[in-house]
């Protein structure tokens, strides 16, 4: 009767054990942690060119996982300069492929922030509801994307950031007229004067797309270069004449995305944060992803190819902008025209030429445009959080023009800047996606 009556118990015990359930990995939790990145980027005040290098090597862990084990994707490794295969699985459990790949992706990017404790917060906030879901497909997961990491952390720390951190800073050499000072209020240095030494993803060298020369510098009023000084003074005072309200000060704040912004307050003086170009284009990213319901897989397809473009946009835009180094328009006009005078935004910290936020959408829009099409209509509530309406935009080359035309109206660049730079950031995105091979050739969207 003992032994019957312990059966029983045995039985109604194991029958009251919870069943291990798959942990399901929601695109939704992809765009949550890349957010919770941004945020952390903010926080950190990283520019906008190592800010892209953030973006983009998490972004490959993840995919390069993905790839592995989805057939209609394809690895990036021999694709993208220096990549190798990721290592295979060593453990003989099943792993859950977008589990693995989200745990890589926060790992990576928890080694390229410096708010290191926030991220880890919010990792281990998830390692818990996961491990306690399933435990044994957490485990294996886990290994498998963190063995992963490793691998991709090795090929990034090859990418010669480290060596650019002592490099000399950029000297601004006072008796050449044209070349680029530091403009107010804070007059910092030049920032990544050596970025085009960073090794680019997917394109030959920084310089592949060197564009055409800036107008030769000159004074005299009939020179080009002088009526396009010119032209950026008399749009500004245009503005004023329209108001605070105008579309063009509406324009040029949505674009702004400088997390440099010094406010003066009596004799204090302190930043406000807000995203970077790159990351504007991130959230972009996700507008389109949510918009068509993209599954986990495709979101990472996504974000990956999109920061890839972000990445050698910046590489490419520096290369120039230190070669060239020429002097903002609000230096010179303060010089020769009106002491008084003041963009609508503040001038970043850095040689004009070209334009970086025009390059980099250039290049992103192309990105987005061969996945989601030309006529992909959006609405864009990246800046909400900073006050700013949303803006609605019929396609990513529509936005691509405004956020370039935005440097003009907001006093910080010339005409050629914006209009030579969203071309080289064109170029270089279709040289990107002609020279990435991800998707299976029946589910590329033709971008003519």
């Amino acid at each position: 009767m003992k032994k019957i009556n312990l059966l029983v118990l045995l039985m109604v015990l194991g029958s009251c054990q919870k069943k291990e359930e798959p942990i399901l990995i929601s695109p939704d939790l992809l765009h949550q942690s890349i957010d919770k990145v941004t945020e952390i980027m903010i926080h950190d005040i990283f520019s906008p060119p190592v800010a892209s290098r953030i973006f983009a090597y998490p972004n490959i862990a993840a995919y390069e996982i993905i790839s592995a084990n989805n057939d209609q994707y394809k690895s990036l490794a021999g694709q993208v300069t220096d990549l190798t295969p990721i290592p295979s699985p060593k453990s003989t459990t099943p792993i859950n492929p977008q589990l693995a790949a989200l745990i890589a992706h926060l790992d990576i990017s928890r080694r390229l922030i410096f708010s290191e404790e926030k991220l880890t917060v919010f990792r281990d906030s998830l390692y818990t509801i996961w491990s306690s879901q399933n435990p044994t497909e957490f485990e294996a997961s886990k290994e498998y994307g963190l063995s992963v990491a490793e691998h991709i952390s090795a090929w990034m720390n090859a990418d010669n950031y480290k060596q650019t951190r002592t490099m000399p800073k950029f000297t601004v050499m006072s008796n050449e007229e044209a070349r680029w000072q530091p403009t107010p209020p804070s007059y910092m240095d030049g920032i990544e004067p050596h970025w085009s030494k960073i090794r680019p993803f997917v394109i030959d060298s920084a310089a592949q797309f060197k564009p055409v020369p800036p107008p030769a510098f000159s004074m005299e009023k009939n020179s080009p270069f002088y009526k396009e000084l010119k032209e950026v003074y008399d749009i500004r005072n245009e503005i004023t004449r329209k108001g605070d309200s105008s579309e063009e000060i509406a324009m040029a704040k949505f674009w702004d995305c400088n997390p440099y912004v010094s406010v003066t307050y009596g004799h204090l003086m302190f930043a406000t944060k807000k995203i970077t170009p790159g990351a504007h284009w991130i959230g972009i990213a996700k507008i389109a992803c949510k918009k068509t319901s993209s599954d986990f897989d495709k979101s990472v397809l996504v974000y990956t190819k999109t920061s890839m473009a972000i990445a050698d946009a910046f590489i490419s835009c520096w290369d120039e902008k230190y070669r060239s180094n020429l002097i903002r328009p609000e230096t010179l006009i303060n010089q020769y025209i009106d002491e008084n005078w003041k963009p609508v935004l503040q001038t970043p910290p850095f040689p004009e030429y070209t334009s970086g936020h025009s390059v980099v959408s250039g290049a992103a829009s192309t990105a987005l445009t061969s996945i989601f099409g030309a006529d992909f209509a959006f609405d864009d509530d990246t800046e909400t959080p900073y006050g700013l309406p949303i803006r609605k935009f019929p396609s990513f080359a529509k936005a691509a023009d405004e956020a370039a035309i935005s440097r003009m109206y907001g006093g910080i660049h010339y005409r050629s800047a914006v209009e030579v730079g969203v071309k080289q950031g064109r170029d270089l995105g279709k040289f990107v996606i002609a020279n990435l091979n991800m998707k299976q050739e029946s589910q590329v969207v033709r971008t003519e």
